[in-house]
């Protein structure tokens, strides 16, 4: 078992289609940029949970909680996202 868990989320915008990879505590960072400079809702992050964090059923739990949270983002920004977020989501290498 590795010492992180790495989530694989899938973004989809218009017909454009990829993989992003993000540690939580990427998560996290851009979480707290977020409340900082966009003032959304600072409980809007699935928690940090300790215990058992790499079993199987909490990973998978976690990565639909994270997909969440970003679709979630993504209707609160739905004209143009915030620059720390298309740059978390790899805006610049997919959407023209």
């Amino acid at each position: 078992i590795s010492a992180f868990q790495v989530y694989i989320i899938q973004v989809s915008v218009g017909n454009h289609q990829w993989t992003v990879k993000h540690r939580y505590s990427d998560f996290h960072d851009l979480h707290e940029k977020l409340v900082s400079e966009k003032k959304i809702d600072k409980n809007l992050l699935p928690p940090k949970k300790i215990i058992g964090k790499n079993s199987k059923s909490l990973v998978e739990k976690r990565q639909k909680e994270l997909e969440i949270y970003l679709q979630t983002l993504l209707l609160k920004f739905p004209v143009t996202a915030p620059k720390v977020l298309s740059h978390f989501l790899h805006f610049h290498l997919y959407v023209s």
